[in-house]
């Protein structure tokens, strides 16, 4: 049961952005500004950092929704994201993600353990300046995604398929569009 009153049935983070729609706006501009907007990773690989980020900050919402997303996103999307959520160091990853994710866990708990040899071992695997840097804004950005969701208490869904909705929804979409596909609610993600 969520702390606030929240709209019956819109779990996570779609309740708080339909319940609060002055919030809504400016945080899906930042949600597609930095997870969908071109960029140097791929959409799957940022969705997959949000997911990482959302997994080590144990919010169960945020995590299952990105998951998801990067499922429907990435080549052979389920076994890289089940990989990389259960232990990223010997998942099936390239080597610049394995570093970006590293770079990502560092910036989760504390953005100043944060090395310039770890920014180094990243740009030797191949990630550019834009890689790193949208690592730490991904990061960042779903610490505070996360505390949002969990510190209002908000549930999740009644039927965990759900969340493979919403990852095709986010995949398909991006952030904050009225969805009217066959099967799927109307509203923000």
């Amino acid at each position: 049961m969520a702390h606030i009153d929240l709209p019956e049935g819109l779990p996570g983070i779609i309740g708080l952005l339909t319940a609060y729609p002055h919030s809504r706006k400016p945080l899906n501009a930042l949600a597609n500004a930095v997870l969908v907007a071109d960029a140097s990773l791929s959409r799957g690989e940022r969705e997959l950092i949000a997911a990482y980020t959302s997994s080590r900050n144990e919010c169960n919402f945020c995590m299952s929704s990105h998951a998801a997303a990067a499922r429907h996103l990435l080549d052979d999307g389920a076994r890289v994201v089940n990989g990389a959520l259960e232990d990223a160091p010997s998942a099936p990853l390239t080597d610049k993600m394995r570093a970006l994710l590293a770079i990502s866990d560092l910036v989760r708990r504390d953005g100043r353990l944060v090395t310039p040899r770890d920014v180094e071992r990243a740009r030797a695997a191949g990630a550019d300046d834009r890689a790193i840097h949208d690592t730490v804004l991904i990061t960042a950005m779903f610490c505070m995604f996360n505390r949002y969701v969990d510190g209002l208490g908000t549930p999740l869904p009644e039927d965990g398929a759900t969340f493979d909705v919403i990852g095709a929804r986010i995949a398909r979409h991006g952030y904050g569009s009225q969805f009217h596909d066959e099967g799927e609610p109307a509203g923000p993600v």
